[in-house]
């Protein structure tokens, strides 16, 4: 008497199991394609031509402005960037307080460094690296950009920082959503305030949409981690440098990373302006976490994801460059990996 029931219940089970397994198809099959596609941009061989153009930049950590760097220090780096094609030093000399102040006792060294840049490192400029965490409206612990107050108090810190002697401003806010039009409004304030000075206006840039719609997807999730490609241009119209972080992806592998940063690079190219310099970011770092393998995030796989999407989109491209970060975490791997990979100046 029971049988009926049975085979209704294994009837259930059945059509659950191939539900199931129909979803998984639908979540797989594009995932399959697109480390696919990631293996296949990976592949081939970069133009002899695409190596450093002269227009690379590491990121420095604080203590080159707070005095726990000196002399000894500066040797190393010297030697590390020297017939490289460094043009740029990031030098952290925030962050920003809250409310877009930065207090002068955050880069107290800076004199130092900057004077010490010009006699030892010809033709480096050395750019203040601000930054704060963006929250919303009403939200603690972080700056919000929709306050004309705080966004007039962010352009006052980068004249401040330029007044004691930096050549530039490198702002790097986080997360900044795509779309943002506070964003925007900034950078339009803050680069006739830098220009007036003599400096230049750098940022950090967010990927772009890998797929359509990703940063959708990933919004929903509370990660805002992609910008659309319109968003990407619009922000590289406003500024004379964009350095993509291009680290920090969740890939498992090598070869879907390398092929990652050169569908990333193509992208970023193809709505760059001729007169912005595009960097692509550079892991010299090796934590590992969820969204970082550095098994997979190696900088030689970055070095020349970069050179396949520079040789594939924009060969002759001249305004183009590798972004190196960080100087604290790097190994000595790493910048050889730099220097035999994307070559030497000249």
């Amino acid at each position: 008497m029971n049988r009926p029931k049975t085979r209704r219940r294994l009837t259930r089970k059945r059509v659950l199991l191939r539900i199931a397994l129909a979803l998984a198809l639908l979540v797989l099959a594009p995932l399959v394609t697109a480390g696919s596609a990631l293996r296949a941009s990976y592949a081939g061989a970069p133009a002899d031509d695409a190596v450093t153009r002269g227009r690379d930049a590491v990121w420095l950590g604080h203590a080159w402005v707070d005095g726990r760097h000196g002399p000894a220090e500066l040797a190393r780096l010297r030697e590390r960037t020297a017939g490289t094609g460094i043009r740029d030093l990031y030098v952290h000399a925030g962050p920003l307080e809250h409310d877009g102040t930065l207090p002068p006792t955050a880069y107290r060294n800076a004199k130092w460094l900057i004077d010490s840049v010009h006699r030892e490192f010809p033709g480096v400029r050395v750019q203040a690296w601000l930054g704060d965490k963006l929250v919303g409206r009403g939200q603690d612990g972080g700056l919000w950009l929709g306050s004309p107050a705080a966004r007039s108090a962010v352009v006052e810190s980068a004249r401040q920082v330029l007044r004691a002697g930096f050549e530039g401003v490198h702002l790097d806010v986080e997360p900044v959503r795509t779309g943002d039009r506070h964003f925007l409004a900034l950078l339009d304030s803050l680069r006739p305030a830098v220009r007036s000075q003599g400096g230049v206006l750098s940022v950090a840039a967010q990927q772009i949409d890998p797929l359509p719609s990703m940063h959708t997807a990933s919004g929903m999730l509370g990660s805002p981690k992609w910008w659309t490609q319109s968003y990407f241009g619009k922000v590289a119209r406003r500024v004379d440098q964009i350095a993509v972080m291009s680290y920090d992806t969740a890939l498992p592998w090598e070869n879907l990373y390398g092929g990652y940063v050169a569908r990333q690079t193509a992208l970023a190219l193809q709505v760059t302006p001729e007169e912005t310099d595009l960097l692509m970011g550079v892991p010299f770092y090796h934590t590992d976490n969820l969204g970082h393998q550095s098994r997979a995030e190696t900088a030689a796989a970055a070095v020349r994801g970069s050179r396949l999407g520079l040789s594939r989109e924009d060969r002759h491209r001249q305004r183009f460059g590798l972004a190196l970060y960080v100087d604290f975490a790097a190994t000595e791997a790493d910048w050889r990996a730099y220097r035999a990979g994307w070559g030497t100046r000249g």
